[in-house]
């Protein structure tokens, strides 16, 4: 996967992150994009509204990056 130093984690928008509020699971590529799928169940103090808002921005991401989703909800992820 392609890592993510300090400074350009930084200069990422909020809209590129799944959770922005906690720059948590940063969405710039097809491999971060996958890495916040596998990762999401063990983002802590979310509220669900939140976790359906970082699916949302999970979805755009993967479409725009070809990143095939099986699932169609967060809920359905395995922890």
């Amino acid at each position: 996967m392609s890592e993510l130093n300090e400074k350009q984690r930084d200069r990422l928008d909020d809209d590129q992150y799944a959770f922005p509020k906690e720059r948590k699971e940063p969405l710039n590529d097809a491999d971060h994009v996958r890495n916040a799928v596998a990762r999401f169940n063990q983002v802590e103090g979310v509220s669900d509204s939140e976790r359906d808002e970082a699916w949302k921005r999970i979805k755009k991401a993967a479409k725009k990056h070809d990143v095939e989703l099986s699932e169609k909800s967060w809920r359905e992820l395995k922890d």
